[in-house]
């Protein structure tokens, strides 16, 4: 999620880039987040597994759906130079392999003491994870260079963990410095809010009275979309679908169709912290002159949903932001309606029967209108993501099922 402004999808960058883990998902059906946010010692694992002061971290049960001693907290991740978790006293500790027990899975789950749990956590860079009836089954694994954690995968019925109600955040702490957000682009299931206090007080992700279940019916009423809902468990994001067998993988081929045809005969400006790109359509390429030459092949229906393949944003201020835009707009289904991108009047997005259903619902189901739905949710600030540069605590709550 670093280096493009448009939000936590780059900010957050090696260890939970949205690009990656959705990469990483699609080959493997599990996410093993890369080392690379943090370079320097100050990251790392201290002797004795003890981490530097951190922030204090509130987790709450407002889900009237759990009680507490059905919650489970896990923190994972890395610090820049080895993936770990976080116990129960805060202390940062390196994955081992030898952290399986005689299951083949870690058990890293922090109980919930009442409703509000206090916690610490230490400076990294990862995902704080909530399972609601049953604890998650994280298995330590061979990394190559070291120990790695075989992440959920609440999309493959294969999984492990894919009976257990689960979701999470994600975040890096860093130097005092706080970037987070929810996050729906791998699935929904656990409604969750996130607040900062620190030089001011931010809330995000907090849905609306009975908004999840109007997720999952909203979901369910587009045919195309029905049958990524899973039960009253979760809704898996469409790219997932893709790989399940459960959503078409030509779903946006009539409109991508149309974008090609669109702009093989009239330019499309995107608009970048590095100047303006025009573009035209020519065969299968769209190429942008401006501040930088650059092109994308046309892409695919996968490549849209996972804003990669075709539209992979290399983090080189160039190609990258303009990929981003490009896979918003896609996303959103502006393209043919607007040549000037990114477009930031919400009311024009999701227009039309075939459009992002997924996304927006989510983004209905919102206080804020704000949604991680899919990986550049966060062109023009339209994603679930808050930061702080000062921040002195931070509160995830499981908000209400009903």
């Amino acid at each position: 999620m670093a280096g493009i402004p448009q939000g936590a999808a780059r900010r957050m960058s090696s260890p939970l880039s949205r690009r990656g883990l959705l990469r990483t998902a699609v080959a493997t059906a599990v996410a093993v987040p890369a080392v690379g946010l943090f370079t320097g010692p100050a990251g790392a694992v201290r002797p004795g597994g003890k981490a530097a002061a951190g922030l204090p971290l509130t987790v709450v049960n407002n889900s009237g759906a759990y009680d507490n001693a059905s919650v489970y907290v896990y923190i994972v991740g890395n610090d820049g130079t080895r993936q770990c978790y976080v116990t129960p006293e805060g202390e940062l500790k390196p994955v081992q392999l030898s952290d399986n027990g005689p299951d083949g899975y870690t058990d890293y789950a922090i109980s919930l003491t009442g409703t509000e749990t206090t916690l610490t956590l230490p400076e990294m860079s990862g995902r704080i994870y909530v399972s609601c009836g049953d604890k998650l089954k994280f298995k330590a694994v061979d990394g190559g260079q070291g120990a790695a954690l075989a992440y959920p995968a609440g999309w493959v019925s294969s999984d492990p963990n894919y009976p257990v109600v689960h979701d999470c955040a994600e975040f890096t702490y860093k130097g005092g410095a706080m970037y987070c957000n929810t996050t729906m682009v791998d699935m929904f299931s656990v409604p969750l809010s996130i607040a900062l206090k620190g030089s001011k007080d931010q809330t995000t992700g907090t849905l609306k009275a009975g908004a999840r279940a109007r997720v999952f019916e909203q979901v369910r009423g587009v045919e195309a979309f029905s049958r990524l809902v899973v039960d009253d468990k979760r809704v898996i994001a469409p790219g997932h679908g893709i790989g399940a067998g459960l959503f078409d993988e030509n779903y946006f081929a009539p409109y991508i169709d149309e974008v090609w045809s669109a702009y093989a005969g009239k330019d499309l400006r995107i608009t970048t912290n590095a100047g303006t790109f025009t573009g035209r359509v020519s065969g299968d390429t769209l190429a942008f002159t401006g501040p930088a030459q650059v092109s994308f092949a046309k892409p695919t229906t996968k490549d849209v949903l996972f804003c990669d393949g075709a539209l992979a944003a290399p983090n080189d201020g160039t190609t990258g932001p303009v990929a981003a835009v490009l896979g918003a707009a896609f996303n959103r289904t502006t393209l043919v309606s607007a040549a000037e991108q990114p477009t930031t009047d919400p009311a024009s997005f999701y227009q039309g029967d075939l459009t992002h259903h997924y996304a927006k619902a989510m983004h209905e189901a919102t206080e804020d209108g704000k949604a991680y739905g899919f990986a550049f949710d966060d062109v023009a600030g339209f994603a679930s993501y808050i930061e702080d540069g000062a921040a002195q605590r931070m509160t995830l709550t499981l908000t209400p099922f009903g």
